[in-house]
């Protein structure tokens, strides 16, 4: 008899959609949410590839900041 009921819910798990996806998302689909969340918080925070960032001087007269060095560069057209 037990045998008979799981049969049928997996029949059903299988054949049917949105059952499928249910049962899915029960399973997977909240813990890849989750992931994709704080992958997204992480790469927020992240420069993206390419992006120049200019550090100033730092603000007060306490500072041993002298500035940096002379980089040379080749201009890629």
């Amino acid at each position: 008899m037990l045998l008979k009921y799981l049969f049928i819910i997996t029949l059903v798990i299988l054949f049917v959609p949105p059952v499928r996806r249910f049962v899915f998302y029960l399973l997977v689909g909240r813990q890849l949410v989750k992931q994709q969340k704080q992958q997204g918080d992480i790469r927020g925070n992240a420069r993206r590839e390419g992006d120049v960032r200019v550090d100033t001087r730092p603000k007060g007269d306490n500072s041993r900041y002298n500035g940096g060095e002379y980089v040379d560069y080749e201009e890629v057209k």
